[in-house]
């Protein structure tokens, strides 16, 4: 078959969809890859795999109707030209736009993945901004147009499923519950967490959704009582965010020996291997990759008891559900693993068996390809 991926970055794309192509390729489909940034690096690589690359523009934020028409029109050129059998999209906008497209191209087959319904569908600790909800609103109507033409609907959590689909009465042919990404478990193999020296880890975006600012109150009450515990921070400061963590706060944080912060990080293997606990105080996601990958590795997982992150984990069995938004009851759960450092160990074990059920790359692509066979 030909397939047509729509995606936004290539950088997302290689990171998530590359096993999944691969695997496309080698079952002799053709595959087109749509994306908004390809180096000529880029397309060097995929034209090696056997991939065909296409550019295409795409506004990642912001509703702009005139500029989102432009959108469509183009990938419907796109679609009318390469003829593809299958149009797989995934992320909000290409979803909604790539699946119109296909469908005013009439393509057959139109398949959207949702992997979190982002922002404007996350609660706050203040409540939801006026604007934010505003743009959730006009998200909504988009999405009451353009689903209907999906011929399969995939989600990776069924609280997404629920909070649009069911909640806004959109109408959906066919709907999956994934449950995740996957991860190579080959790739990061189980290694017994470290208890001598305690070091919990936060991967992710420095961003108040994210529970970063949680993750570093919480490490404050923690340190007062065990002071040689690490908290190391992993991810990057958005400027033109106004929930990003602020650079000089930030730099306050480790001149204090609060924080370890080696920033963005390429080997994130090293610093799962280095740490005891995983941690993400998340407001929302749809299945967060380094929780599994934390999983994958054997560390006990502490996050918050909100959509997307609550699946990975066995409440006590391989670490806690803490609500959102309490860092004070964070900041306790965290000195219960330093006071009972034995657990970190057996509840390791039963976070790797939950990747090896759940979350292993080949059982997920293989349920991805029956799904758009």
């Amino acid at each position: 078959m030909k397939i047509a991926i729509v995606g936004t970055i290539v950088g997302s794309i290689i990171q998530f969809r590359l096993p999944l192509i691969k695997q496309l390729i080698n079952e002799g489909h053709t595959i087109y890859i749509f994306a908004i940034d390809f180096s000529n690096e880029d397309k060097i690589y995929f034209e090696k795999i056997g991939a065909v690359t296409i550019d295409y523009k795409l506004s990642r934020s912001g509703l702009n109707i005139l500029i989102d028409l432009k959108t469509i029109i183009e990938l419907k050129n796109h679609f009318k030209q390469i003829k593809p059998d299958i149009v797989f999209s995934f992320f909000v906008k290409p979803v909604i736009y790539g699946t119109i497209a296909a469908r005013l191209a009439k393509i057959k087959k139109i398949i959207g993945m949702l992997e979190g319904l982002g922002y404007a569908f996350t609660n706050q600790p203040n409540g939801i901004a006026f604007k934010t909800c505003l743009i959730k609103y006009t998200q909504i109507f988009l999405y009451s147009i353009s689903l209907p033409f999906t011929t399969n609907l995939i989600f990776l959590n069924k609280d997404d499923y629920h909070d649009l689909i069911i909640k806004n009465n959109i109408k959906v042919n066919n709907s999956f519950i994934l449950g995740g990404i996957g991860v190579d478990l080959n790739a990061f193999p189980y290694i017994e967490p470290s208890i001598i020296s305690i070091k919990f880890l936060f991967i992710g975006r420095l961003l108040k959704e994210k529970g970063i600012n949680e993750f570093i109150k919480a490490a404050l009450i923690v340190k007062k009582k065990h002071p040689l515990t690490e908290f190391i921070v992993l991810g990057g400061t958005d400027n033109t965010s106004p929930n990003s963590l602020n650079l000089k706060e930030l730099e306050e944080l480790v001149k204090n020996k609060i924080l370890v912060y080696p920033g963005v990080v390429k080997d994130v293997l090293y610093w799962l291997n280095l740490s005891s606990v995983f941690v993400l105080p998340s407001y929302r996601e749809g299945v967060p990759r380094s929780s599994q990958e934390a999983l994958a590795v054997g560390r006990p997982i502490l996050t918050t008891d909100v959509p997307g992150c609550r699946e990975t984990v066995k409440e006590g069995e391989n670490g806690f559900l803490i609500p959102p938004f309490d860092f004070e009851k964070l900041a306790e759960k965290m000195i219960w693993f330093i006071e009972n450092p034995d657990c970190i160990i057996s509840m390791g074990l039963e976070s790797r068996k939950i990747a090896e059920d759940n979350y292993d790359i080949k059982k997920i692509n293989n349920k991805l390809i029956k799904i758009l066979n």
